[in-house]
């Protein structure tokens, strides 16, 4: 079965891949598509966004589509940047700038109201307009400075304190074991094995 994957990001690519190497199914990057031009995120929601996502990549490529939305929130930020993580520092924003932001806002505030939250929200589409969803979420605070070299987005400043290492300093596996993308996919599994099993 082929399921397109409706994201740019080649790291997310790569992290879906890695989540579902064992289920049955080719997953097709979008960008192997010419011609498709993703949607304004303009959901108020993870879940809106998720589902935008993966609904146009399902009416471009007439197969079944997922995508994911993952929002950074950050207690002491009233929830900050939440459904804008990606863009929180800017439209073309790159990860670092983000990084940056987020310290800079965080300045000055003490270790013991640093706690975040990421969470994930996964979205399959299928061409007739019917839509799916799982969330995954994962607890930790924002360190003071960068730590790891892994990963990619906000995993250098996420702490995972029953663990002590940020996102960014954990294996792959490690990761994909805690992480809020890892529990949102796996959550999302019992989707893929149900259209498989309705053909």
């Amino acid at each position: 079965m082929k399921i397109i994957l409706a994201t740019g990001n080649p790291d997310k690519v790569a992290e879906i891949r890695s989540l579902w190497a064992d289920l049955p199914v080719d997953l097709i990057p979008i960008s192997a598509l010419d011609g498709y031009e993703p949607p304004e995120e303009t959901g108020t929601t993870l879940r809106e966004n998720a589902m935008l996502k993966a609904q146009a990549a399902a009416d471009f490529s007439g197969m079944p589509a997922v995508a994911d939305d993952t929002g950074l929130e950050v207690s002491a930020l009233g929830g900050e940047p939440g459904v804008y993580s990606s863009r929180f520092a800017g439209e073309h924003a790159t990860y670092e700038d983000n990084r940056k932001l987020l310290l800079r806002r965080m300045e000055g505030i003490p270790e013991t109201r640093r706690q975040a939250a990421f969470r994930t929200v996964v979205a399959l589409c299928t061409p007739d307009g019917t839509c799916w969803t799982a969330d995954g979420t994962c607890g930790g605070s924002i360190t003071e400075t960068e730590h790891g070299t892994g990963g990619f987005g906000y995993d250098p400043v996420f702490l995972v304190p029953e663990f002590g290492e940020t996102f960014a300093q954990m294996s792959v596996t490690r990761k994909n074991e805690i992480s809020h993308r890892g529990k949102a996919f796996r959550n999302a599994r019992s989707l893929i094995n149900d259209l498989l099993e309705s053909g």
